[in-house]
């Protein structure tokens, strides 16, 4: 199951379910007002309202709310999440970005699965332009995937950390390299190298859909990454080292998450400029055309200007 935010011609935003690649069905008018507008707010009552909701994933004659996808605007799936932490999973990106700057490894990144927070209200949609910050001539994508809480909880075991989570979409954490590099030598982490926009969508897919390719601590769903139609990034999300269990284990201990919440999976193997080195691509710059694909998950794509 697809779930979108979107933008209707009479410039309502609606939460709705994508249908067959080619409908949307607005929840709030087709079930006349019985669910809600935001997809945040379904999603914070989720087990309730997903009972309801099933009497619209279908499309009828009589059925009011349905629009075709090419006639509304899709947004973020969730333009204003509560938060959003981004966490450092693959071992294969995380050691490939060291050894590019000439580091070892770090022994305690085997140790606990880490995370930094990011800017929750800078969230962007498929289609939508990601200005370059004025300061940095190092604008990078980042390749992930990302979960979204579908359930309240804290000090969650990882074993039962699959019931919390609502469902998973692409996730771009544009990084500005240069602002980055300068500001972790003090030692707090990445701020305004990475807090100008994050990029989600299009739409977010149900765990329920992707169990069937579950394989090792992810799923079996390669990911790519192009710019200008140039294929640079390949991976597979079954590589990740940690699994989103493990990570909400993590992120739940002694804090309460909450539905809303984003998790990200940090960047799959060469999903970078920065890992893949500059004589494979040159850093980003107004005009090139990001766009990051994920099997089942969809197509996330974005303008630099």
């Amino acid at each position: 199951m697809k779930f979108v935010t979107f933008i209707k011609q009479n410039g309502q935003e609606r939460a709705g379910v994508l249908l067959e690649n080619d409908y949307v069905v607005d929840l709030h008018e087709a079930s006349s007002g019985e669910l809600p507008e935001k997809l945040l707010d379904f999603i914070e009552k989720n087990e309730e309202y997903m009972k309801k909701a099933e009497d619209y994933f279908f499309v009828s004659g009589e059925q009011k709310g349905i629009y075709q996808l090419n006639a509304i605007q899709l947004r973020a799936p969730l333009p204003l999440p509560r938060s959003f932490r981004d966490f450092y999973a693959f071992e294969q990106h995380v050691k490939t970005a060291r050894g590019m700057r000439g580091l070892e490894m770090i022994p305690e990144w085997y140790d606990i699965p880490v995370f930094y927070f990011s800017n929750h209200l800078a969230i962007k949609g498929p289609g939508e332009i990601i200005p370059k910050p004025k300061d940095s001539h190092w604008l990078d994508y980042e390749l992930e995937i990302a979960c979204i809480i579908g359930k309240e909880g804290r000090d969650i075991r990882a074993e039962e950390a699959d019931e919390f989570i609502f469902g998973y979409t692409i996730l771009n954490d544009w990084s500005a390299r240069d602002l980055q590099q300068k500001e972790m030598k003090v030692g707090l982490g990445p701020a305004k190298g990475k807090d100008f926009s994050t990029s989600i969508g299009p739409w977010i897919v149900t765990k329920e859909d992707l169990e069937p390719l579950r394989a090792g601590k992810g799923y079996d769903i390669s990911m790519k990454a192009r710019v200008n139609g140039v294929l640079l990034s390949e991976g597979n999300m079954k590589d990740i080292y940690y699994s989103f269990a493990e990570m909400i284990e993590r992120a739940s201990r002694g804090v309460t998450l909450y539905p809303g919440e984003i998790l990200g999976s940090g960047t799959v193997g060469t999903g970078c400029i920065l890992e893949l080195g500059e004589d494979v691509h040159r850093w980003l710059e107004p005009g090139d055309v990001v766009e990051l694909e994920v099997d089942h998950l969809g197509v996330l794509n974005n303008i630099i200007e």
